[in-house]
């Protein structure tokens, strides 16, 4: 009965097994690029733009702006937040469906029907993954509470902790948390996919995984790109003063 059940979710199993090696090996090459080159992705930018931002807030008088900034960020967390719980609602509602939804939403498949208890496992997964955007986002909220107090802060006052680095890695850890967060959005993706067959999960995990290159790549600007050529240019050796001379008399 066990290796009945086994082999009839074979197909998808695997396909769970090539998505997660797909998105496991993209992060792990844009972890190396990123030891190569620190500017390789857009995050890894933002995280030195939020530190010299934070070190520029705080030097100076207080402004509006870092309330304004602080404002939206905190706003595009609560509405992620929020959506995530409501479609951890419509999924919850959908595990009572369970018997009748697994034989009509797996048409796609290049296999038969799948058992209601695969089903209720790619559910559970689907929940694991929305839960755990909820609670990113809603700790990326919190940070960014506690940053907009600390960011008011002036220098003058020399404060041991609350100095513009340590609220600089504190903003980063907000920043880092919405990451998660969004990444957690992506992977919905291939998981709702999941629901219809096993084959549209592997095919939107690659699509996914290209997205996210485009995304994710940091675009050089021109002058970057010039100083890129030039620095790639085989160098010239300086010619000296009677050098130059006797080359242009042999010319002449």
């Amino acid at each position: 009965m066990y290796w009945e059940m086994l082999s009839t979710m074979r197909v998808d199993l695997l396909s769970l097994a090539a998505s997660a090696a797909i998105l496991t090996l993209y992060h792990v090459y844009m972890h190396y690029q990123i030891q190569r080159d620190p500017t390789y992705t857009f995050q890894s930018v933002m995280r030195y733009a939020r530190a010299a931002w934070t070190r520029n807030i705080m030097s100076g008088p207080p402004e509006v702006m870092a309330v304004q900034t602080f404002r939206n960020s905190t706003m595009a967390s609560i509405f992620l937040a929020s959506t995530a719980i409501l479609l951890i609602m419509g999924v919850l509602n959908m595990t009572t469906q369970a018997d009748k939804l697994s034989t009509t939403w797996h048409v796609w498949s290049t296999g038969e029907a799948i058992a209601p208890s695969l089903w209720m496992f790619k559910l559970i997964l689907l929940l694991i993954d929305l839960f755990v955007a909820f609670f990113s986002f809603a700790i990326s909220i919190r940070f960014f509470n506690h940053v907009g107090y600390m960011i008011n802060v002036p220098v003058a006052l020399r404060h041991r902790i609350i100095d513009p680095d340590s609220v600089g890695q504190q903003l980063n850890r907000a920043g880092r948390a919405y990451l998660v967060g969004m990444r957690s959005y992506y992977l919905v993706v291939p998981l709702v996919l999941w629901l219809f067959g096993p084959d549209l999960m592997l095919a939107s995990s690659v699509v996914l995984v290209f997205v996210l290159y485009k995304v994710d790549r940091m675009p050089k600007t021109e002058a970057y790109r010039v100083l890129e050529a030039a620095e790639s240019r085989p160098q010239m050796a300086p010619i000296r003063a009677h050098q130059a001379t006797t080359v242009g008399l042999k010319a002449a």
